[in-house]
């Protein structure tokens, strides 16, 4: 199978440790698709084995931006770029492993009858290792929160791991995009939902980083619990 018309994101920053491993994998599992690095500003040198990889693989990208912007406006940027090429399936992934790359053909092959997929680490049963119990515990209790607050039916509403079909992409209106830690990902699931698409949750294993440090902080937390409120506001409102 061609993977040509896929394109698969990845924000990174400090990433020295994984970046060459999950490059070399992607492209072991998916000669032919095409990868897009957001690098926002590395100090340790993530950008540069980007770069050398570059010299031989024409299919990987990368846009640099200056220091921390977010994950949120990585994801952005990298939204844009896609729908100005013809890609027909733009995924989200994290750099560390925690998503396993053997997985993208699965949600490709999902997003194929649904317009957006969703790798999920609730349905069938809790799926994630090596995280400690509190965090569990916090994750678990914000899908339930979200889900009671705004109404939509999917598991793992801030999984970050996820194939949209090009269609769903440009149903969105990018600029009105107002979160930017890990309730980027409740929003775009939200807003999507609410317009009707169909969402497909695919089983996946989450296995916590093994290296580089987590970008898990408080604030990203607090931002989490009001953009819940505001979304479910907006909507009242229709103002989404």
């Amino acid at each position: 199978m061609s993977y040509s018309n896929a394109l698969i994101i990845i924000p990174t920053y400090n990433e020295i440790l994984n970046i060459e491993r999950m490059l070399t994998t992607l492209l072991g599992l998916y000669p032919d698709i095409h990868i897009l690095i957001i690098e926002d500003g590395s100090p340790d040198g993530t950008a540069d084995v980007v770069k050398k990889f570059q010299t031989t693989h024409p299919n990987i990208y990368m846009i640099e931006r200056s220091g921390k912007q977010g994950l949120g406006t990585a994801y952005i940027t990298g939204f844009k770029w896609a729908l100005e090429r013809d890609y027909q399936y733009v995924l989200e992934m994290d750099c560390d492993f925690s998503h396993d790359p053997k997985d993208v053909a699965r949600l490709i092959e999902a997003a194929k009858t649904h317009d957006l997929v969703i790798g999920s680490r609730y349905i069938d049963g809790i799926r994630i290792i090596n995280w400690p119990f509190r965090r569990l515990l916090l994750s678990y209790c914000a899908s339930i929160y979200t889900r009671f607050i705004t109404g939509i039916k999917v598991l793992d509403v801030t999984g970050g791991f996820k194939c949209f079909k090009r269609s769903s992409l440009e149903a969105l209106n990018l600029n009105r995009i107002f979160s930017n830690g890990y309730s980027f990902q409740v929003e775009l699931n939200f807003k999507l939902w609410a317009m009707g698409k169909s969402i497909k949750e695919v089983p996946i294993i989450f296995t916590e980083r093994r290296d580089g440090q987590s970008k898990m902080s408080g604030s990203i937390v607090k931002e989490a619990v009001f953009a819940v409120i505001m979304l479910r506001i907006r909507k009242i409102f229709n103002r989404l």
